[in-house]
């Protein structure tokens, strides 16, 4: 069974400007400090980082990226959650397999958000799309992203034990939603419909 790539991110905000940040343009590489360095220290330390960064998204704003991502999720193996809660963006974003220009165009979107605090960006494989514990060692990136900009960060000295408690709202939210794309697969009839959709991720995703 292929692995579940996922990047996930709390980034305090005020609603004012998570919608802002909704209509920027994905930056390029420049955007983070030090993109050469995302694996190092981390599961793939040593494994070179891929050099196009936005192949994925360039020219798109975030709003229109993740409008791509949304159609896609409702006929194909991968899904997003994004939201404003509680002062925050949340964001929870699953790919089967490791598709590198989509990851970094969600780093380099979050990158362009300058929370109001800094805050842990995370990217890591899990099968089931889970949420490894802090000290485990399956993480495979860490991006600090903060009012002043975005820089990859090594395992050495760094705690993600509130980083990984804030995103436990935004997992469950994640895991309602395959719930529900689940059930809609169960119900589905080939005959019917020969090629699978649902609308289900579009209700996860608040544009």
């Amino acid at each position: 069974m292929s692995d579940s790539f996922l990047v996930a991110a709390r980034l305090p905000m005020s609603r004012e400007a998570f919608d802002r940040w909704l209509d920027l343009p994905i930056p390029g590489k420049a955007a983070i400090e030090n993109p050469a360095e995302m694996f190092t220290g981390w599961f793939w330390d040593g494994k070179e980082s891929p050099g196009g960064w936005n192949e994925a998204a360039e020219g798109l704003t975030v709003r229109e990226w993740l409008l791509e991502r949304v159609e896609s999720a409702c006929t194909g193996p991968s899904g997003t959650v994004l939201r404003h809660h509680d002062g925050a963006l949340e964001m929870y974003l699953f790919d089967l397999g490791y598709y590198a220009p989509d990851v970094q165009a969600a780093l380099l979107a979050l990158a362009a958000a300058r929370p109001s605090t800094e805050s842990i960006a995370l990217f890591w494989a899990e099968t089931g799309g889970q949420l490894w514990k802090a000290e485990d060692d399956g993480w495979m990136a860490a991006l600090s992203i903060g009012p002043d900009g975005a820089r990859f960060v090594s395992r050495a000295g760094l705690d993600l034990t509130r980083t990984v408690a804030g995103l436990r709202a935004v997992e469950s939210e994640f895991f309602e939603l395959a719930e529900r794309v689940g059930e809609d697969e169960e119900n589905w009839d080939p005959a019917a419909q020969p090629v699978f959709r649902t609308e289900v991720p579009r209700e996860y995703v608040s544009l």
